[in-house]
């Protein structure tokens, strides 16, 4: 008795179609069950040869009714996971050829002369089912080798997704962090500016007050000089008087000589006269000068208050240095028409920027270059459309390129820590730019003098 011992060929050919399976399949994730299950493949065709050999059933189909059953499993665990794209082709793939097996396997089994009167329309159909079994199995490899591609591209934007959100948690992390720290950085610097609003106002009077000091010195000095007159003039017309007594007492007056005295004593209380006003102008421009402010405007000479105020300035440093002399260029427009500005923020403007010349032109001298002569120059003139230009020029130190962009900052000043405040420039570029609408320029050159422009609307 021999029993088709072809179904053990069956079972290692099912082998590998279960092993392609499952790795084409991914089962282990997909179907975890199902995966377990097919492990026992080989049992049914096992039993089938067992069950020929007991009851010595000779037959040639117990292999294809092991691949029947191969076919069915095959189909059973496509069915089971065929919400995956390639398992739905693959179940498409092996249809016509579990319909040609079922047929053979049922002709053969009812009639063998129907089977191999019709053996060429099944070989056809065989090749035909084969034919249709490779190619949707490649077309199901190529779904699979687009839906990996898919998925690591999706798994690279999930971990893009997910290095994103952690970014933006850290973000969000820092921005709250981040606005802790300028919320209490606003909170000191609210406390600072407070601050500093008062040292501004302090160092604003002091400010003012160095110019009074400057301007009380110059005044001082510039004083002295009708007062000596006063007392010189006021001398002599004592000893002409005395000379007209002594004159009339004699016995052969001479009336010349008294007409003569008489001369001189009148142009000596003229001089007296004359020096005295200019005594009570000068008091009268320190009072003004004292006095605040009130913002009026009044047509106002600049030629008039820059000649005063250059020389105030300069007499106000040669009252603090004896040694001290400098040249004063002046160059007046004699046909500059008066204009509506606050004279008294006007001289301090110009006030500031003489002091500032000075002060420049006296360091140069200080570093005694030779044949040196310290020259200051005030020019005034009236510009074509109708404007007032201001130069005040020196040739001093000068700025240097980098500070120059900085002169007119508060608190920024050149000058050695107790010498300056730095809101001298500052409070002139707001005088007569916001306050009379003008411009306030610099042109220096290192080392060779600093030339400042105002220009004022007419």
């Amino acid at each position: 008795m021999e029993v088709n011992t072809d179904i053990f060929f069956s079972v290692g050919l099912a082998a590998v179609v279960v092993w392609r399976l499952r790795r084409f399949l991914d089962l282990p994730v997909r179907a975890p069950h199902l995966n377990r299950l097919i492990n026992f493949f080989w049992v049914p065709g096992v039993v089938l040869y067992l069950f020929a050999l007991l009851i010595q059933w000779k037959t040639d189909r117990l292999d294809e009714l092991y691949i029947m059953f191969v076919l069915g499993m095959v189909v059973l665990v496509l069915v089971r996971v065929q919400e995956y794209r390639p398992a739905r082709t693959l179940l498409l793939a092996v249809a016509p050829y579990v319909l040609y097996a079922i047929i053979e396997l049922l002709s053969g089994a009812l009639s063998s002369d129907f089977l191999r009167e019709y053996r060429g329309l099944f070989s056809n159909s065989k090749g035909f089912a084969i034919i249709w079994l490779i190619t949707f199995v490649l077309i199901a490899r190529k779904q699979k080798k687009q839906l990996e591609i898919e998925r690591v591209q999706r798994e690279a934007e999930e971990k893009e997704r997910r290095e994103i959100a952690a970014q933006n948690s850290a973000l969000e992390r820092m921005v709250a962090e981040r606005t802790a720290s300028l919320t209490q950085q606003t909170e000191e610097l609210q406390h600072a500016l407070e601050e500093l609003k008062t040292t501004q106002a302090q160092l604003i009077q002091a400010e003012k007050m160095a110019s009074l000091g400057e301007l009380t010195a110059g005044i001082a000095h510039e004083i002295q000089n009708p007062l000596n007159f006063v007392t010189n003039f006021s001398d002599v017309s004592a000893e002409l008087v005395t000379e007209l007594e002594e004159e009339q007492q004699r016995p052969d007056r001479d009336a010349g000589l008294e007409a003569e005295l008489l001369a001189d004593l009148r142009q000596n209380l003229q001089k007296i006269t004359h020096h005295g006003q200019r005594a009570a102008s000068i008091v009268r421009g320190m009072l003004e000068h004292s006095r605040a402010s009130t913002g009026e405007r009044q047509a106002t000479d600049l030629n008039v208050l820059a000649d005063e105020y250059l020389r105030l300035a300069y007499h106000g440093l040669r009252a603090k240095d004896k040694s001290f002399n400098a040249t004063l260029n002046t160059h007046f427009d004699p046909d500059l028409r008066k204009i509506s500005a606050v004279a008294q923020d006007l001289g301090r403007v110009l006030l500031n920027l003489f002091t500032n010349a000075f002060y420049a032109v006296q360091k140069r001298k200080e570093q005694g270059q030779p044949d040196y002569a310290p020259t200051v120059s005030i020019a005034t003139r009236q510009l074509p459309d109708g404007d007032v230009e201001i130069r005040v020029r020196d040739n001093g130190t000068g700025i240097p390129e980098g500070v120059r962009q900085k002169i007119f900052q508060p608190f920024f000043t050149t000058k050695p820590t107790g010498e300056g405040t730095g809101l001298g420039l500052s409070l002139s570029y707001d005088i007569v730019t916001k306050a009379h609408g003008g411009t306030l320029e610099v042109e220096s050159q290192e080392g060779q003098g600093t030339e400042f422009i105002i220009t004022l609307p007419a």
